[in-house]
């Protein structure tokens, strides 16, 4: 765990318990940077034609999309290690399996955003490969459910882990109320991947326009139901701060 001195409040309200980087983190940010380095080079090449140019600057949404899918885990793993400051054996279990699982799924979600938008583009941005019937199109959804369940349920564990050692942790009653909703934000992440995936399953087999997107489109809710959830927690705040101490 962190150090016994006291530690400083983070603009989230959360007391700065992970100020001393352990080698796991290190381990951890250096996976990850790694990740983006198998994004950019997998599968690339110098274009040495205007032709080739083209491709590569039409592939920027796909790499752009990918990127930010790695970067919502990482950055929801370091928020998480900055707050609770835990290198237990439980925090690196559940750390390790989070880089797993982001090594494993990293070059297929490119794959799938790359034909995602070459779908939405009418083939105008380019993807290594296509989809080509709905059965297809039903792989990809499975695959990014899959993908995108499996990490959530991940940060939603750590959380849950900071959660049984609030104790220890001395965790201020806004801090405990913070970290019930981190627990089921990120475990919103698995229930819709599971939603979109029943969608995609009884999607018909000649599915019109808004039919084939629909399982897709359904994340953007949970965009919604997160920023609902980060709303409260800002109000949460404010009100917490303005309360007079005791």
């Amino acid at each position: 765990m962190a150090s016994l001195q006291e530690p400083a409040v983070r603009e989230d309200g959360f007391a700065d318990r992970g100020r001393e980087v352990t080698r796991h983190q290190s381990f951890l940010d250096a996976s990850f940077a790694f990740t983006l380095t198998v994004l950019v080079i997998a599968g690339a090449e110098v274009p040495d034609s205007i032709p080739k140019l083209e491709f590569a600057l039409k592939s920027v949404p796909t790499f752009a999309a990918s990127f930010l899918m790695v970067i919502v885990f990482w950055s929801g793993h370091e928020v998480w290690t900055r707050r609770y400051g835990l290198d237990d054996r439980r925090s690196r279990q559940l750390g390790l399996l989070l880089i797993f699982l982001v090594l494993v799924y990293v070059y297929p979600l490119k794959m799938l955003f790359g034909a995602l938008f070459a779908w939405l583009s009418n083939g105008f941005l380019p993807a290594r490969f296509v989809i080509e019937s709905v059965g297809e199109l039903r792989a990809v959804y499975y695959a990014y459910a899959l993908a995108f369940g499996t990490l959530g349920s991940v940060m939603a564990l750590l959380y849950r882990h900071a959660w049984q050692l609030r104790e220890a942790l001395a965790l201020s009653d806004f801090e405990r109320r913070a970290t019930r909703r981190e627990i089921l934000r990120w475990s919103l992440l698995p229930v819709f991947a599971g939603l979109s995936l029943l969608l995609a399953w009884a999607m018909p087999d000649q599915p019109n326009g808004w039919q084939a997107g629909l399982p897709g489109l359904l994340y953007f809710a949970l965009n919604g139901c997160t920023r609902w959830l980060r709303h409260i927690s800002t109000r949460d705040l404010a009100t917490t701060a303005a309360a007079p101490s005791s």
